[in-house]
């Protein structure tokens, strides 16, 4: 997990940590693989007679050392091979919402990477069931809404997604957008123009990983050739001033995920981070946790780590929390009713101009 400064144990961060938890919040970019705790991947391997190349949990977190996207994406989908049936896919699924509820999420529009399983020969159905069947079980017991986004892995190529696609459609009821994600170098946008294609023409909504490893032109390819609603990380934007004023101007949200740009080398510290900036320059910017098993902290530590790096007000924070509700896929109405919670919570807290 994130671990924050000794000035966080002063009173008045103690009471911004209490803040942000209460803050009514929305998380567009999780991956639910990689909220894959070590203990779960220890459990897993055990209920499934697998051998793990790891003898402990703490060898397998002391790996959680990344130079670049692609050591992460070797460890994360080495861990995924766990995942065997429709249980282990709910349980996953229910312990990330366990979290979520502690830390004042209340909707959630979740990845998932199916290539991932049905090329191990994992059907489907098991994996979009055993995730349905918790975020329902957090609909029922705690009001957490949610969207459910597959993601193409683009270093299988176009030809995989459209294969992959093919599947998803017999499973459309459970599904709103699609996505792209895996490694961003080689694999521009581009390449994938035809299946998104074919995805809004059955009806799904579209966003798209750029601008994180890849450079700015990625973004604006993501928005013309595959007409995406958002970006997922975009923070290579700030290279292209131009491409920067487009984003303001269309309204065009990032889910950026700060703990993640820092432990893929994206900044080389928390305090250099750009989001203050993209902020600052009108962007609708979101935060978000990314792959929290792997990254340091779900979301909640996010919120703390940029509050404090960056030294972001609580106004700022209420901000990011309202960008999080106008960027979701929710319908009209709820995102008009969770704007009004957030504005309501933040007069509640009385925070005279801090």
């Amino acid at each position: 997990m994130y671990r924050v400064s000794a000035a966080a144990t002063r009173p008045e961060s103690v009471a911004m940590k209490a803040f942000i938890r209460g803050l009514p919040k929305a998380e567009l970019h999780l991956h639910i693989e990689g909220t894959l705790e070590p203990e779960m991947v220890f459990a897993l391997a055990h209920r499934h007679a697998l051998r793990l190349p790891w003898d402990s949990e703490q060898s397998l977190r002391a790996a959680y050392r990344f130079g670049s996207l692609q050591s992460f994406l070797d460890l994360y989908y080495a861990c995924t091979d766990v995942l065997r049936d429709r249980s282990d896919f709910r349980a996953l699924t229910a312990a990330y919402l366990q979290c979520a509820r502690e830390q004042g999420i209340v909707h959630v529009e979740l990845f998932f990477d199916p290539q991932a399983h049905t090329r191990r020969g994992i059907a489907l159905g098991q994996v979009i069931g055993g995730i349905r069947d918790a975020l329902l079980d957090a609909e029922r017991a705690d009001g957490i809404s949610h969207r459910l986004i597959p993601c193409f892995l683009r270093d299988l190529g176009a030809e995989a997604a459209h294969a992959a696609l093919d599947e998803l459609l017999h499973h459309r009821d459970a599904i709103s957008a699609v996505g792209l994600d895996s490694s961003e170098i080689g694999h521009p946008p581009r390449d994938f123009a035809a299946v998104f294609g074919r995805a809004r023409a059955a009806g799904l909504r579209a966003v798209a990983h750029a601008g994180e490893e890849g450079p700015a032109r990625n973004v604006a390819e993501a928005l013309d050739r595959l007409h995406v609603e958002r970006i997922d990380h975009g923070v290579r934007c700030e290279d292209d001033p131009e491409l920067m004023r487009r984003l303001a101007r269309e309204r065009v949200p990032l889910t950026i995920c700060p703990l993640s740009n820092v432990r893929l080398g994206v900044f080389d510290r928390i305090e250099s981070h750009n989001l203050a900036r993209l902020l600052a320059h009108g962007l609708c910017v979101t935060v978000n946790s990314d792959d929290p098993a792997y990254f340091g902290g779900y979301l909640l530590e996010n919120y703390l780590a940029v509050q404090q790096a960056l030294g972001l007000s609580a106004l700022q924070l209420a901000q990011l929390a309202r960008h999080s509700f106008e960027a979701s896929f929710l319908a009209p109405a709820l995102k008009r009713g969770w704007l009004m919670a957030v504005d309501d919570y933040v007069r509640a807290a009385n925070l005279n101009g801090c």
